[in-house]
């Protein structure tokens, strides 16, 4: 996969990009990343990147023309071809829809991904509208800019490329993650997919710290009850800290069970 950011602090993702997962994916080769300094497509005295949005208004807004210039040399398909092509160019925008797992997984099965953070009080509205084929948000809250959002989608999205994670398995039982009915479900595999839930509490050595034992379940060797404790506790992770997620989930009869023992014990 091909990843390209453009923004006006380019030396921003010299941190994100060269660390961990990340960094084992460009070395391997299965991402290529490479960042592009906005300021250098501004061919005014001072690469001025902004300027007042007409109707007047708070802040500054960042320009067109070197948004679209940039874009232009990254060999980048018309928006209306962009699907066929396996290409996104993506604003990063408080505007934008909320970025969630399913979109990450859309987006790391694409050959090509422009991101652009955006800056300022905003973009001009042409570069979503005539340029960008999607406008993400990583959350319900304001940030100085897109940088940090490009990060946290870049990290998200190659973690997902096959090969990048050294058990890819792993990738399919995160918290988020909900399994389709066409992916098989190993009733041995005590780790289970997460099915949309948050996930299961974790421990290990030692069984005993400061008088803080491990679950005994998880020391019976039982994978069943391994695998029922689990999504139990899942369940019960998920009502406390994000019960919006546990409508969407994918929850089998076994589930349904956990979650009215859970309710029955909190009422």
């Amino acid at each position: 996969m091909k990843i390209d950011i453009v923004t006006i602090f380019p030396d921003f993702f010299r941190g994100p990009l060269d660390y961990g997962i990340v960094r084992r994916a460009r070395e391997a080769g299965l991402a290529e990343i490479a960042v592009h300094d906005l300021r250098a497509f501004a061919h005014d005295k001072h690469h001025t990147v902004d300027d007042r949005p007409f109707g007047g208004g708070e802040g500054m807004v960042l320009k067109p023309e070197p948004i679209f210039e940039c874009i232009e040399t990254l060999n980048v398909v018309p928006r209306n071809q962009r699907l066929d092509a396996k290409q996104s160019v993506i604003l990063l925008s408080a505007q934008g829809k909320r970025f969630d797992q399913a979109e990450a997984n859309e987006i790391s099965a694409l050959d090509h991904v422009i991101l652009i953070c955006g800056r300022y009080e905003g973009v001009d509205e042409r570069v979503g509208e005539y340029l960008a084929d999607r406008e993400l948000s990583i959350g319900d809250y304001v940030l100085s800019g897109g940088e940090l959002g490009a990060a946290v989608i870049v990290d998200t999205v190659t973690r997902l490329i096959p090969g990048a994670v050294g058990n890819e398995a792993s990738t399919r039982q995160e918290s988020f993650t909900v399994r389709t009915e066409s992916q098989p479900h190993n009733r041995a595999d005590s780790t289970c997919s997460s099915g949309g839930l948050l996930d299961y509490p974790h421990y290990t050595r030692p069984a005993e710290f400061r008088g803080m034992t491990v679950p005994d379940a998880l020391l019976s060797g039982n994978h069943d009850e391994i695998r029922r404790w689990r999504r139990h506790t899942a369940l019960k992770k998920t009502l406390r800290n994000r019960p919006d997620l546990v409508d969407q989930a994918a929850l089998n009869e076994e589930d349904k069970k956990l979650l009215a023992q859970i309710t029955g014990n909190e009422t």
